[in-house]
């Protein structure tokens, strides 16, 4: 909410309140007598029962709405109206709102302020009165409005005065018709034992109010705490169940920051040789999560002092961690919840999270990412080995590149995934065999030969750069896929790295020659090329007809030549 809002609702409550009490002291001048006493025990219970609010959607939920109906049914509209504000200033304190959320005040003071008129007129205008005695209908007439005027005016300020998206519809609505149907009877029954026994009903039924209120609070704090380890446990099946680094950190900071409803994310990855923090995720409420360059060392702010010391470190407000000099860490924020990432009993890694809210955060809140900090360790410690394995795999251990096992999974994954999609992409392939390979392990020895091959898989890689994929598919053999490409560009390409190789003579070092250091040799290459859909319905065929075209098209027709799969067969 901008600065200009909050002044404006401050003007409006400056103008509007004071005039509205002022008006209605005069047409609903409050008659008390001597039972002051009795209205400072309604204050003092009210004011009790304010201490044990539930917040649903961001709305503080209390439960005076029995005891405020049983002023209202005995003292009238004004002394109803004065406990209420009392109470509803007492429990914007008690939430200890921050400076940016002041505006609260006024707002939520017009809207108990307005609440209570609005079922004042519905239970005048069904000929209610005050005292000892009153009708069923007027009471229950002023419940609604009460329970109406309350959500109508709940919807309306948050929509168009804070502009929140509020639905009317919501889990708040649903507890706070819960709250009226248990409260509300009970503060029948206070009015009732109130106009028989006087003060005395006070203390006999204000015990139940504050246990009632306890209890709902409690009742609602543990559904909250069974939902937040419910998808604490989806955060872990989700983060278990995949198997790349980079996916295990997005889903990460994506699924806190939905959990927590936090502003910032920040994941740290700690780089043991020199003691100190790379950030290596973070996201933030506008849906930024490439993280900044920043890197702390061991013990400097309260990432660095929370893998210092190896404890998790949790403030509700500001004025608790200002004295940490932190610049990873906005100046809007409030509450801050960090704690170590372990591994093997090592700390690996810290996981912080920042709120712009005061008390953000309860403790269960620090159990939670606790948790989710155990299942980040074992998720990215899985996905390190099956990456490792992986490389493993589908790498030549000898030239670094891909190898057959990469190419065939690739491609069929390719072809699966324009099914799916309904598209047809042009992909081709390129089909290398170098020519007379043998002679070159005859005569410099299998040393040279793997020089050859090394320095081969380096021409191709630094030549096709980012237009295709490069691969050693088995012995002399190497592949180049080019998703996307069709088959004229891609047999021009391939004369390209055709004339790249035969131009320029390969280096042998480790040869078994005497009497020389290094010699110079040249190798050529017959180069098969085949694409789909022009050349074929399927990946495997796709790698056949290229390895045909090469053969025939190029070896059989002397070699240091290529030769496209249709004009080869030809």
């Amino acid at each position: 909410m901008t600065k200009e809002r909050k002044i404006v609702i401050w003007l409006v409550w400056v103008v509007i309140w004071p005039v509205s009490l002022f008006y209605l002291y005069h047409l609903f001048t409050p008659s008390f007598g001597d039972n002051w006493i009795d209205i400072v025990s309604f204050s003092v219970l009210m004011l009790i029962v304010a201490y044990f609010p539930i917040v649903v959607d961001d709305t503080p939920i209390f439960f005076i709405q029995g005891i405020s109906l049983t002023v209202f049914l005995y003292y009238g509209l004004f002394i109803e109206i004065i406990l209420t504000q009392m109470a509803a200033l007492f429990l914007i304190l008690r939430l200890r709102i921050g400076k940016n959320e002041l505006h609260r005040i006024p707002i939520n003071l017009l809207m108990f302020l307005l609440t209570s008129i609005f079922g004042a007129m519905i239970y005048y205008l069904f000929g209610g009165t005050h005292g000892d005695s009153v009708e069923i209908i007027p009471t229950m007439g002023y419940i609604f409005g009460i329970f109406a005027s309350n959500q109508v005016l709940l919807y309306l300020f948050r929509n168009f005065v804070t502009q929140q998206k509020f639905k009317f519809f919501n889990v708040g609505l649903l507890w706070e018709l819960l709250t009226t149907l248990i409260v509300l009877p009970v503060g029948f029954v206070l009015y009732l034992l109130y106009v028989e026994m006087g003060i005395g009903a006070i203390y006999y039924v204000g015990t139940p109010f504050i246990a009632v209120s306890f209890i709902l609070k409690s009742y609602y704090t543990s559904r909250r705490i069974n939902k937040y380890m419910r998808k604490t446990s989806d955060i872990g099946q989700k983060l278990t169940g995949k198997l790349d680094v980079k996916e295990v950190l997005d889903i990460l900071v994506n699924e806190v920051k939905d959990l927590l409803s936090v502003e910032y994310t920040y994941i740290w990855d700690i780089l043991n040789t020199n003691e100190t923090m790379k950030l290596i995720r973070f996201a933030d409420q506008h849906g930024q999560q490439k993280p900044p360059e920043y890197t702390l060392k061991k013990g400097e702010g309260i990432s660095g002092i929370v893998y210092e010391k190896g404890e998790e470190i949790f403030f509700d407000r500001k004025k608790k961690w200002s004295h940490i000099e932190d610049p990873t860490i906005p100046e809007s924020a409030e509450s801050v919840l960090s704690v170590p990432v372990h591994r093997n009993e090592d700390i690996v890694g810290v996981m912080t999270l920042a709120s712009n809210k005061r008390r953000a955060f309860e403790k269960y809140h620090l159990m939670l990412i606790k948790i989710v900090s155990n299942y980040l360790a074992v998720a990215i410690e899985n996905a390190r080995h099956y990456q490792t394995t992986k490389t493993k795999t589908e790498t030549c251990h000898l030239t670094k590149l891909y190898n057959y096992r990469f190419i065939q999974n690739y491609l069929q994954q390719l072809f699966e995934d324009m099914e799916a999609k309904g598209i047809q992409e042009t992909v081709s392939l390129i089909l290398l065999d170098l020519d007379h390979f043998k002679q070159i392990n005859d005569t410099y020895g299998h040393e040279s030969g793997n020089e050859v091959l090394c320095q081969l898989a380096d021409r191709l890689k630094q030549f096709i750069g980012k237009q295709g994929i490069v691969a050693r598919y088995g012995g002399e053999e190497f592949v180049i896929l080019l998703p996307g490409t069709d088959k004229d560009h891609a047999t021009r390409l391939a004369e390209r790295v055709r004339i790249e190789l035969a131009s320029k003579p390969f280096t042998l070092v480790q040869h078994i020659q005497n009497g020389q250091d290094s010699i110079e040799v040249n190798v050529t290459a017959s180069i098969g090329v085949a694409s789909y859909p022009a050349d074929c319905e399927d990946p495997n065929e796709l790698i056949r007809h290229a390895d045909r075209a090469m053969y025939m098209g190029a070896k059989q027709k002397g070699r240091n030549r290529v030769a496209a799969y249709k004009s080869a067969i030809e």
